[in-house]
């Protein structure tokens, strides 16, 4: 798992899969030393490793580096926990039909930065959430499973993240059941995929 920041996705996922029913978060990573998710993956006794933008020539030499821990760690799936960075071609490529994200938003509405204030400028009255496979582009992956949240009658910001978060929580564990399960896959050339190594 890639994560950015407070982790909460991940600390839904180690409640809900990891060590159940042969499923296990291998390791996290992050490009943040501060990340309160690495203190989520150690108190799980889970490998972290850290990647900091800085540290590296460029986002391709950081991804480079990151794709050799990952392979390393053999997992079915690169799970993105709120990891806030790019990923490069390269790092997306090598893990083909293999990565998955979580987004707050009914996808294709309301991709890139800020789905939230997107879809409040918008004045919809249904948002939600949507985990789907990452790709070379910006949020435009084949969703795997999507869940409808109603904006508030407020229209406020706070009330609708925590809802939101709320189906993330949710969602996200059951996306990757579904993917280990067999019943999500791109093209009949997709390499296995699930959370079961």
């Amino acid at each position: 798992m890639l994560a950015s920041g407070n982790g909460t996705n991940l600390q839904a996922i180690l409640d809900q899969l990891h060590g159940r029913d042969g499923f296990v978060v291998v390791g996290v990573g992050s490009d943040k030393r501060e990340a309160r998710a690495l203190r989520r993956a150690r108190e799980a006794e889970v490998e972290t490793a850290v990647f900091p933008r800085e540290e590296f020539a460029d986002r391709g030499a950081r991804d480079l580096a990151m794709g050799d821990w990952v392979e390393g760690l053999r997992p079915d799936l690169v799970v993105l926990a709120g990891y806030m960075q790019l990923l490069s071609a390269g790092f997306v490529g090598r893990f083909r039909d293999r990565i998955v994200n979580v987004h707050p938003a009914l996808l294709p509405a309301f991709p890139g930065l800020d789905a939230v204030g997107q879809a409040l400028a918008a004045g919809v009255e249904v948002t939600g959430v949507t985990v789907h496979f990452v790709d070379e582009g910006v949020d435009t992956g084949a969703p795997i499973l999507q869940r409808e949240v109603p904006v508030p009658p407020s229209r406020d910001r706070e009330e609708l993240e925590k809802a939101l978060h709320a189906v993330e929580h949710e969602l996200f564990p059951e996306a990757i059941r579904t993917l280990a399960g067999g019943k999500a896959r791109i093209g009949a050339g997709s390499p296995r995929t699930g959370a079961d190594r």
